[in-house]
């Protein structure tokens, strides 16, 4: 990935207005690949004062697109299949880590999981990108 596909995208999730509601952090990105962070606080509960599964899929969400458009190209998601494995502990950090499976002109697939910051899996992920022909809008070319 070049440096400048790599900040703009940077950039970009940064700036995203949802992503900062949630406290989301991009920490990592390469070729299809990123890493996204976040401490669930009492604004991240559900019901019964546990951490939202809904905050649990964006933070795999916020992951899966960076990775996805990681190339440059526009790319949507086409589908995503999570499993909850336990439930986290509030307050404590959470990462999300997409990893690229499978790439082609049209599609491409990610293996997306979320640990605790003990190493515990909490969810995972399959998902699946429908890539565009488009440049991203965001990029100087």
């Amino acid at each position: 990935m070049d440096q400048e596909t790599r900040s703009a995208i940077m950039d970009r999730v940064d700036q995203e207005a949802y992503g900062r509601k949630l406290c989301l952090r991009l920490t990592e990105l390469s070729d299809g690949y990123a890493m996204v962070e976040m401490v669930p606080g009492k604004e991240h509960a559900n019901m019964f004062g546990m951490v939202h599964g809904g905050a649990i899929i964006s933070l795999m969400d916020e992951a899966f697109q960076a990775s996805c458009n990681s190339h440059g190209r526009v790319a949507v998601a086409l589908n995503m299949n999570v499993a909850f494995h336990r439930p986290p502990k509030m307050g404590r950090k959470l990462k999300a880590e997409s990893v690229e499976v499978h790439c082609s002109q049209k599609t491409a697939s990610y293996e997306i999981k979320v640990w605790d910051e003990e190493g515990a899996l909490i969810a995972s992920c399959q998902a699946l990108a429908y890539r565009k022909r488009e440049v991203l809008p965001f990029l100087d070319r």
